[in-house]
């Protein structure tokens, strides 16, 4: 694409005047105004962002907010709606903000305040805090009532995470020392409801088992001898019409040895175990037992036979069979409970192992919630330190560094930038009128925007010339009348200009 230059200079040159007019315009516009702009003050306080006073390996504080994202929200909570309008009405930030809006006192608010944070690795973190106004006394009052309110926030945040934190450790705490009574009551009510049949027994009744078994097997052979020697007695006695002699040996009698032992096994029992255990209970109710089954002996064996009844010998038979038959009774009621007892150990062993799993589970889960409670107490004491040092603002915290003052010299506005920034407008202005007249202007004015425009390539042009302001001589019309009809004899018929 061609562009003549000389065109364009030429149309610029011809409008420069209107051009200049605008630009003088802007120029003019931006002076007025930057004349009339009322001066502002401006003032800040810079405040800093303390380490705590307490060091973290001592004790710890529950609020861990960084640096940066806690002045982030002491930023947003600053900013709010109801802050910028009570701040603005109670120090009279406006002159008319009596007739203004409260979108537009909110605005012009946040329009004049300024925070900047600088943070950075090994360094300080700091806020400034500024605010401009045309009046310097409410530009120094409202940054102190902006660097109140940030001291204020930060207060109350930290304090109020620091007692929501105490404040969640104690009912943590109580919760799972009410779950801890109830797991331990559940223990104790599942000990109380299978105390024949819990696992610690299950070594006692392992031994027991196989104590009473050997029992079982040496009264077995008692019976089975007694029985023999009482068939033997009355084989004897139908045999040869008496007793015979030493068939009934004076001893003690296998209750009365049984007892002794009993009696002894009891004693070390004793010795070992309390009174309570399951195997000193076991024991003493044998104990008592045999005691009666020989006193009973022993009140049988006193008793006399009527004289006169019998003979002697038979007399002799009725004693010794009476005597065999009550020890072969005891011998049957001591076999009854022995299999008795060892039903209920089987039992019992059988039990034990499923009662196991159960009180393993319940204490499994007593353990797990002693941990949990453990941890919720340990992290109440921090919690109730971490309180501590909040309340006593010996945490972080944010000090101010720099208050406020009275500006005693405007800050603004800039009255240079705004005088450039109408002549900018005014040169802005001038181009677009520029521009605004090519793209209506849609006429041909010089052999490219022919050449763009049809997309052909002209032989020649001939420019527009203006009538003259007098007649032309009739010579003059025919001169040029020749020129044109010579240029057009050049031409070929086809259009194409000879080589």
């Amino acid at each position: 694409m061609n562009i003549d230059l000389q065109l364009y200079w030429r149309l610029f040159l011809r409008r420069l005047p209107v051009m200049l007019v605008f630009i003088v315009l802007g120029a003019a516009a931006g002076v007025v105004a930057a004349l009339r702009m009322p001066e502002t003050y401006s003032t800040s306080a810079r405040l800093l962002v303390e380490a705590p006073q307490i060091p973290d390996s001592m004790v710890s504080s529950m609020v861990q907010t960084d640096a940066v994202e806690q002045l982030d929200i002491i930023e947003q909570r600053l900013m709010t709606r109801a802050n910028m309008i009570d701040i603005a009405n109670r120090f009279k930030v406006f002159p008319n903000i009596r007739q203004m809006e409260p979108d537009e006192v909110v605005a012009a608010m946040r329009s004049g305040t300024r925070i900047r944070r600088s943070a950075g690795r090994n360094q300080a973190t700091l806020m400034t805090i500024s605010f401009s106004s045309e009046y310097p006394q409410v530009a120094a009052n409202v940054v102190n009532e902006y660097v109140t309110l940030v001291l204020q926030t930060n207060a109350e945040f930290r304090k109020s995470r620091a007692e929501n934190t105490l404040q969640f450790f104690e009912q943590e705490v109580d919760r799972l020392g009410q779950e801890l009574d109830r797991q331990s009551a559940a223990i104790a009510s599942f000990k109380s409801q299978n105390a024949e049949a819990l696992p610690d027994d299950q070594t006692y009744r392992m031994g027991r088992q196989n104590l009473l078994q050997e029992r079982l097997a040496g009264l077995l052979r008692d019976l089975k001898a007694g029985q023999s020697q009482r068939a033997d007695v009355v084989r004897i006695f139908e045999a040869t019409g008496r007793v015979q002699q030493g068939a009934v040996p004076v001893r003690r009698s296998p209750e009365e040895e049984r007892l002794n032992a009993a009696r002894a096994e009891l004693d070390n029992a004793k010795a070992i175990y309390s009174e309570t255990s399951p195997r000193v209970v076991s024991l003493q109710a044998i104990v008592d037992r045999l005691e009666k089954v020989v006193a009973a002996q022993q009140e049988d064996g006193t008793g006399t036979a009527e004289a006169g009844d019998v003979s002697p010998e038979q007399a002799m038979l009725d004693a010794t069979l009476s005597e065999i038959d009550s020890r072969l009774k005891t011998l049957q009621e001591e076999i009854d409970g022995t299999n008795s007892e060892l039903d209920q150990l089987q039992k019992a062993i059988s039990q034990s192992a499923a009662n196991g799993i159960q009180l393993a589970a319940l204490e499994r889960d007593y353990e797990i919630i002693q941990t949990r409670y453990n941890a919720a107490v340990s992290n109440l004491n921090q919690a109730r330190m971490s309180e501590r040092i909040e309340s006593t603002s010996k945490g972080q915290r944010i000090s101010v560094i720099e208050n406020a003052s009275v500006p005693q010299l405007p800050s603004g506005p800039g009255r240079t930038k705004v005088m450039a920034l109408g002549g900018g407008a005014g040169l802005g202005l001038a181009g677009a009128y520029f521009v605004l007249l090519e793209l209506l202007n849609r006429t041909i004015r010089s052999p490219a925007e022919l050449r763009n425009r049809f997309n052909i390539t002209p032989i020649t042009t001939i420019p527009y010339m203006k009538p003259p302001k007098d007649r032309t001589t009739r010579r003059q019309r025919r001169a040029r009348a020749a020129s044109s009809a010579a240029a057009a004899q050049q031409v070929p018929s086809d259009g194409v200009m000879p080589g």
